[in-house]
């Protein structure tokens, strides 16, 4: 049983691993056209799941399970009150007063109704931010209350994963949450692969606090395993756009705005820190991807290392997608469906797991997921840096760094407007 389906990451990774889908729940009119483009035979719910269409009976019905039989519930509820750019967009975010986390609730209705074997729950690291936890609270409370009511013994393993250790060409951060109906433990996949040195990938997020390989891992798979053979893609539609435009060809493989920082090489346009990270953030050929956002601005990256947007075809292999799938929409619906997908070889690797510890399949390996690219020799060297254009020159100067969390422009002109709301409210008192 599939909540929350969208464009299929978990299910394509499930599916690699031997599972079927039987039944999936799914309200986006774009993913769900995804879904009956490419899999006609799974039977698609394209309702509500708060409603009595998508309810449990019927969800039951819909794929022919009667309670108990299905071998695992799968889903990745929606995940806006959890996730990290509310957090930092507010200063926190409303978590589980707000109404969109109901979606958790409808989960866990549908794992009491329907009692599958075992079960996997996905999220956004937010969802297990160090002192609000409260959404992790919630489930296990949900959990016990539901093995009070129907006598089952369900189990929860929680574990936060960076895809890019798992074979994933791309450095992404999910919380799992892993159950089995009789109480047995899961032991999460221990990493594959590691960053092998220390140096600017660090600084950018993908290098590894030691400067070393971990002994026995292999190096992580790089944008260029996953996209090097593909042909490049002038379709004018990837063009950059905006403001920034002309500026990402000035920016090196690799970099981001930090680039023009007076801490950096470039020519000191930006403050240290003042903009959000993925600003003007472009591939490298030598280094993962990070996260492929849902929906991004007109300057938000990862860019492709020839400064443009990333393709379809070139989203879903960093998603680990197979090329034999196809996502469908406009780029707008393309980019948002890939983006808030699981990549499908994360999936794979959990369900390899799930099955060997859950239903004894001892002889299965999950460490060489089949949905993973293979690592692509050769190498190409990086782009050319094109001088900045001189539109831009007017910003070279001296520029603050940020001041630190809760202190920056943002932060400052929030507070004002809330005292300014502060006072009128005691001059109207």
């Amino acid at each position: 049983i599939s909540l929350y389906t969208g464009a299929g990451g978990l299910d394509l990774g499930f599916e690699a691993a031997g599972f079927e889908t039987r039944v999936a729940v799914e309200m986006d009119v774009d993913a769900v056209r995804t879904l009956r483009e490419n899999r006609p035979a799974w039977e698609i719910i394209d309702q509500d799941i708060h409603s009595e269409a998508a309810s449990s009976g019927e969800i039951l019905r819909r794929g022919r399970l009667g309670v108990g039989d299905a071998d695992i519930l799968i889903g990745g509820p929606p995940c806006q009150p959890f996730s990290k750019s509310g957090y930092w967009a507010r200063g926190d975010a409303k978590r589980l007063d707000d109404p969109r986390a109901e979606t958790l609730g409808a989960y866990l209705r549908v794992l009491r109704d329907t009692q599958p074997r075992a079960f996997l729950l996905e999220n956004v690291p937010g969802l297990a931010f160090s002192k609000k936890d409260e959404g992790l609270v919630f489930i296990q409370r949900s959990i016990d209350q539901i093995n009070r009511e129907v006598g089952t013994q369900y189990s929860m393993n929680v574990a936060l994963l960076r895809a890019v250790e798992h074979g994933v060409p791309q450095d992404r951060q999910r919380v799992f949450i892993v159950g089995s109906r009789n109480g047995e433990q899961f032991e999460f996949p221990a990493p594959t692969h590691t960053a092998p040195t220390l140096g600017d990938e660090l600084e950018l997020g993908i290098g590894n606090a030691g400067g070393t390989a971990t002994a026995g891992l292999e190096p992580y798979l790089t944008a260029w395993d996953a996209i090097g053979d593909l042909a490049d893609d002038d379709d004018p539609s990837l063009r950059v756009t905006g403001k920034w435009a002309d500026l990402l060809p000035s920016i090196p493989e690799g970099e981001n705005y930090l680039y023009h920082t007076d801490r950096r090489d470039g020519v000191p346009l930006f403050g240290w820190r003042r903009r959000y990270w993925s600003f003007l953030l472009k591939l490298s050929k030598r280094l993962p991807s990070w996260t492929i956002a849902a929906q991004p601005g007109p300057a938000t990256g990862p860019f492709h290392w020839r400064n443009r947007r990333l393709s379809p075809r070139e989203l879903m292999r960093l998603q680990t997608f197979p090329d034999t799938y196809r996502v469908t929409g406009n780029y707008r619906a393309i980019q948002r469906q890939i983006g808030n997908a699981v990549p499908a070889a994360l999936a794979e690797r959990l369900a390899l797991e799930i099955r060997r510890q859950f239903f004894g399949e001892v002889g299965l390996r999950s460490d060489r997921p089949s949905l993973a690219p293979a690592r692509r020799p050769g190498v190409p060297p990086a782009e050319p840096v094109a001088p900045v254009a001189r539109k831009y020159m007017a910003l070279v100067g001296r520029h603050e760094a940020h001041p630190g969390t809760g202190l920056g422009y943002g932060a400052q002109r929030r507070n004002a407007q809330r005292m300014a709301a502060g006072q009128a409210a005691v001059s109207a008192g």
